[in-house]
């Protein structure tokens, strides 16, 4: 079961668009040197993703009351919400010892983020349970009997798929809103793991408040998840995550006045950078479909990928016919 875990759904067009951006965009951010570690941006984006991710759950606390709370002050307000901020403090500090594929990490992270609110936290849920909005049941999640399992399988997969980072880090965040192996804390966990799984792709992921998007977009958030169960298929969900990943990219390239304003203009270079993108999202692209996708002709894109296999950034693995591409690290 656990090496058997194949989550469904479809590697589309918009997807495919949409991983090239991005890659785009944080290509422009590595050029621009923009630097995660800087204490500023640190604590102003932690600032923004904690209240932002608590928020979607019903936390009431301003982000004035959670910058307090992370420079050690004391603040007056429920006292469930101020352990959810301690909680996810924890968690995002000690968001880069974890690794994104160990249980035992995930485990260890949901302990950190709830441990100031649930009695058992850092435990998978031992009882059946009901996603309701209003009064109807819109999510029957697996029965906890299964869960040990399923999570077990979709760590195997993440740690085994060839798909993009960008692609599996929002499979991974459906699958687990849909297995919701705890009993509370299962989005924020989520949206922290996620989080994770970006940021071994590309270390500015560690500093863009990415929740902050999707709270701005919290009912298209939701109601994307819960089209995403009634179809058995992840794929919107995909597409959405995908966007507000784009989005959140995009505002960290507009505050960044590093961020060089000739790249964009160097229209070869953005082409090759997207089409190693497209290739990283599926590697038996073809010649005819990478041309469609960059608007340019059969030639120009072939005159491209001998550029990129002459840099190195790109080695074709078996034939013509059968074989498919692969992007150097």
């Amino acid at each position: 079961m656990t090496e058997n875990y194949q989550p469904p759904f479809t590697i589309s067009k918009k997807i495919l668009a949409l991983v090239a951006e991005i890659s785009e965009v944080v290509g422009y951010l590595d050029a621009a040197g923009l630097d995660p570690a800087s204490p500023q941006l640190r604590k102003g984006n932690l600032v923004k993703t904690i209240t932002s991710t608590l928020a979607i759950e019903g936390n009431t606390l301003s982000v004035e009351q959670v910058s307090a709370i992370i420079d050690g002050k004391r603040v007056a307000g429920p006292v469930r919400e101020i352990g959810e901020v301690h909680g996810a403090i924890k968690a995002y500090e000690n968001l880069a010892g974890f690794e994104m594929a160990s249980e035992k990490d995930l485990l260890a992270a949901h302990r950190l983020l709830m441990g100031d609110v649930l009695a058992k936290a850092g435990v998978y849920r031992r009882a059946s349970v009901g996603i309701k909005q209003g009064e109807d049941v819109v999510h029957v999640a697996p029965g906890a009997e299964m869960v040990p399992q399923l999570v077990r399988g979709l760590l195997h997969w993440l740690a085994t798929t060839d798909h993009h980072p960008l692609v599996a880090s929002s499979v991974f965040h459906y699958e687990f809103e849909f297995i919701h192996p705890f009993a509370d804390g299962n989005g924020r966990m989520g949206r922290l793991w996620q989080t994770l799984i970006l940021s071994r792709w590309k270390d500015v992921f560690a500093s863009l408040p990415l929740e902050s998007v999707i709270r701005e977009q919290q009912d298209g958030y939701y109601q994307t998840l819960r089209r995403a169960d009634d179809s058995g298929d992840s794929t919107e969900f995909i597409e959405f995550m995908l966007a507000a990943i784009l989005t959140a990219c995009r505002d960290a390239a507009r505050t960044s006045s590093d961020v060089p304003i000739n790249v964009p203009k160097d229209v070869p270079l953005k082409r090759r950078q997207r089409i190693v993108a497209l290739i990283a999202a599926d590697r038996a692209i073809t010649i005819a479909r990478l041309a469609e996708l960059c608007q340019v002709s059969s030639k120009t894109i072939k005159r491209d990928i001998a550029l990129l296999k002459d840099e190195n950034r790109l080695v074709r693995l078996g034939s013509q016919k059968s074989g498919h591409w692969q992007v150097q690290p």
